[in-house]
């Protein structure tokens, strides 16, 4: 029985967020949606093609007699401009036109070049987002925001364009390595914190299944992520108020992922910079000592490194002052009033950054 949450915009549902465990029922989705009859192109990385490409072309043999792949070489490196004009050709070389499909197979890279491919060919055109992480299961693929990175800066180059599908097969999660399926827990850990201490205390009580990966853990578990994203990008689809939420511990966790040349992954990094956030939010009051060293205890639960050597704190400030969510050349930072309370501060200073950084970067 597959979970399914959906997407509303205006009260009108826009896409359905669909929990399964296999591929099996995807053509049943298709057929839900009435894109049979479509060309589709998979697009998909070098690690995530051989394990799970053959399996969803077969899936869908039954509503299109015209399945494609793109295949690019995995890795953040390669989440650039020009992928996505080699794509481009691909697919004006093979003729698609504004009705057909793209699928992106895999994790956050892959994600997010398709959706921005798709919003931008032809205008736009439609996508199906599958995530096959458990990062991108209960953060990228929910939400519409699609992008490439640009020089040294990330997701610079982007769209907002809402797949038509977010379609989660939880049995790719048992291929992952233990860092990367730990590392999804970052954005799992954030959902909580932000917006649902009750959800928090569930991961806090529950950290020992969620590890052994127990299928009905791993299922509460992200359902419940995804209901908490759902909620936040249905009342601010384009990020002009409260989806900004979405952003805690990454004003310092981006600058961090780059000046370590993406050696760590996006999840340990997000956590990372919640620690900086969580450390600031303790300096002015709002949670409590214990509350952050419960929160600390949580992530070295999860496997999580709580600091990295090899670069500067100023070099961190200095980076995170280049991101894009700047704002009339101010940070927009997020903190915690209270656990499963956040708010958009504008106010830290270069001097609170630094402190909230010692005991991080070493």
């Amino acid at each position: 029985m597959a979970k399914r949450l959906t997407i509303h915009r205006d009260n009108n549902p826009i896409y359905d967020i669909v929990i399964k465990n296999s591929f099996e029922d995807m053509k049943d989705e298709f057929v839900r949606l009435n894109l049979q009859g479509r060309k589709i192109c998979i697009v998909s990385d070098s690690v995530v093609a051989p394990l799970y490409l053959d399996t969803v072309k077969n899936s869908l043999a039954e509503v299109s007699d015209c399945i494609t792949e793109y295949v690019f070489e995995a890795g953040e490196k390669n989440k650039n401009l020009n992928i996505v004009k080699s794509l481009y050709e691909f697919l004006i070389l093979n003729k698609f036109e504004r009705r057909d499909i793209l699928i992106a197979l895999g994790g956050g890279v892959v994600g997010d070049l398709t959706g921005f491919t798709a919003a931008t060919y032809l205008r736009g055109i439609d996508f199906i987002q599958v995530p096959t992480t458990l990062l991108a299961q209960v953060d990228s693929s929910i939400g519409g925001k699609t992008g490439v990175d640009f020089r040294a800066y990330k997701n610079m180059v982007g769209a907002f364009h809402q797949p038509k599908l977010v379609y989660m097969n939880m049995s790719t999660l048992l291929s992952l390595d233990t860092r990367l399926f730990n590392s999804g827990f970052g954005e799992i850990i954030k959902h909580g914190l932000i917006k649902d201490a009750a959800y928090y205390r569930w991961l806090q009580n529950n950290a020992a299944k969620i590890q052994a990966k127990d299928y009905d853990a791993l299922e509460q578990m992200i359902a419940g992520s995804c209901n908490i994203k759902r909620e936040v990008v249905e009342l601010d689809p384009t990020e002009q108020g409260d989806r900004a939420l979405l952003n805690f511990g990454h004003t310092l966790g981006h600058a961090i992922e780059k000046l370590m040349n993406f050696q760590l992954y996006h999840g340990e990094c997000v956590v990372l910079g919640m620690i900086a956030a969580l450390n600031i939010s303790v300096t002015r009051g709002h949670i409590t000592q214990a509350e952050y060293d419960d929160a600390i205890q949580m992530f070295k639960d999860y496997a999580f490194p709580t600091n990295v050597t090899g670069i500067s704190i100023d070099d961190v400030i200095r980076v995170s002052k280049s991101d894009k969510k700047m704002e009339a050349n101010q940070i927009k930072f997020i903190l915690l009033k209270q656990i499963g309370n956040a708010y958009i501060d504008r106010t830290v200073t270069d001097d609170e950054m630094k402190r909230s950084l010692t005991d991080i970067i070493r």
